[in-house]
C-alpha cells in the first residue's frame, strides 16, 4: 500500500464518525433555516433529512453497493442544502460554517475509494476479492453531479410542494421525479458495480458501461497482468477504461478472447474479440499484489 494512503479502516471509521456527528454540527443551521417556515413543509423537510441521514448512516455501517449509491446521492445533497443555507443568512456565521465544513468532509469521504471497496467486497462470493474500477473523469465535469442531484431533487421536491398544499404542482413533481429518480438512479447505480474481481479461477471484470455481461479470464489463458501508464492504450489493446488513466492495467491472453460490448439501446451488444484489454483500477498496487499471490502473471515486482 502507498505510505501515503491512511489506512482502509481508519478512513471508513472516519467517515462514519464524521457522519454521525452531522446532526449535532450541521443540525442547527438546518434548525435555523427552517424555522420560518410553515409547520408542515417545516415538519416534511425535517422528516427528510432525517430520513436522508439515516440511510447515510446505514451505509458507512454496513456498506452494500445500493446504499453505496444513494450515499453518493446523500452527502452532495447535504453539502448544496448547506451552501442555500448560507446563501440565505437565515442560520448564524458559526453554524452556517460548521454545517459547510461537517457535510463537505463527509461528502469527500463517501466518494473516496475506501468506501466504494467496502461495499464491493461485502457481496463477494466465497474466495474472491473485488477492486472498484475508476469512474470516467468526464462524468465528473457535469453528467454525474448534475444527475445526483436530479434524483436527490426528485424525491424531496414532490414532498415538499405536497405539505406545503400545492397539489397539482406536487403531482407533476411526483410523476417526472419518479420517472428522473428511476432512470438516472439506474444509471448511477451502474457506476456502483463496476469492479475487478479476482476469483480462485482466474480474473473476472464487471462493468455494465462496457461489458454486456461479467466476463471471467481463467488463469490458465491469462498471459500476464501489468501496470501501465495513464496515456492512450497500446495498439491492440482493447481500452475500456473510459477516459480514466490513473489506476491503468493491461491484461493480455494467450489467444484471442470474445467480449460482447454494452451498447446504448441495443439488446445484446456488439461482440469483439481482443487479445488483451486495459481497464482502470483503484487501489492498483494492492490490486496486483492480491493478483501476484494467486498466481497470476504480474509483469512487474510490486512495491
Amino acid at each position: 500500500m502507498n505510505g501515503a494512503t491512511l489506512p482502509r479502516p481508519l478512513v471508513l471509521w472516519l467517515l462514519r464518525v464524521a457522519w454521525v456527528t452531522l446532526p449535532v454540527i450541521a443540525g442547527p443551521a438546518a434548525a435555523d433555516a427552517l424555522a420560518s417556515w410553515a409547520t408542515a413543509p417545516r415538519v416534511a423537510a425535517a422528516t427528510l433529512l432525517w430520513l436522508a441521514w439515516a440511510v447515510g448512516l446505514l451505509a458507512t455501517l454496513a456498506p452494500r453497493p445500493q446504499t453505496l449509491t444513494a450515499l453518493r446521492v446523500i452527502a452532495p445533497a447535504f453539502v448544496l442544502a448547506s451552501a442555500l443555507v448560507a446563501l440565505d443568512g437565515s442560520a448564524s456565521t458559526l453554524a452556517t460554517a460548521g454545517a459547510l465544513v461537517a457535510t463537505i468532509a463527509c461528502a469527500v469521504l463517501a466518494s473516496g475509494h475506501d468506501i466504494a471497496s467496502a461495499a464491493a467486497n461485502s457481496i463477494a462470493y466465497g474466495d474472491e476479492q473485488r477492486f472498484p474500477l475508476r469512474v470516467p473523469p468526464a462524468l465528473f465535469l457535469g453528467p454525474l453531479p448534475l444527475a445526483r442531484v436530479a434524483v436527490a431533487a426528485g424525491v424531496v421536491a414532490p414532498v415538499l410542494l405536497l405539505a406545503d398544499g400545492q397539489i397539482v404542482a406536487g403531482i407533476a413533481a411526483v410523476i417526472m421525479g419518479g420517472a428522473l429518480v428511476v432512470v438516472l438512479g439506474r444509471s448511477l447505480a451502474s457506476l456502483s458495480r463496476r469492479w475487478a474481481v479476482l476469483v480462485p479461477a482466474g480474473f473476472v471484470v464487471v462493468d455494465p458501461l462496457t461489458l454486456a455481461d461479467p466476463v471471467l479470464f481463467l488463469r490458465e489463458h491469462v498471459r500476464y497482468v501489468a501496470p501501465e501508464p495513464a496515456t492512450a492504450a497500446a495498439p491492440g489493446l482493447l481500452d475500456l477504461r473510459l477516459g480514466a488513466g490513473a489506476g491503468s492495467v493491461s491484461i493480455g491472453f494467450d489467444e484471442e478472447v470474445e467480449l460482447v460490448r454494452a451498447t446504448r439501446g441495443r439488446h445484446g451488444g456488439a461482440t469483439v474479440t481482443t487479445q488483451a484489454l486495459s481497464i482502470a483500477v483503484a487501489r492498483r498496487d494492492e490490486m496486483l499484489r492480491t493478483a501476484a499471490g494467486r498466481r497470476l502473471p504480474v509483469r512487474v515486482p510490486i512495491r
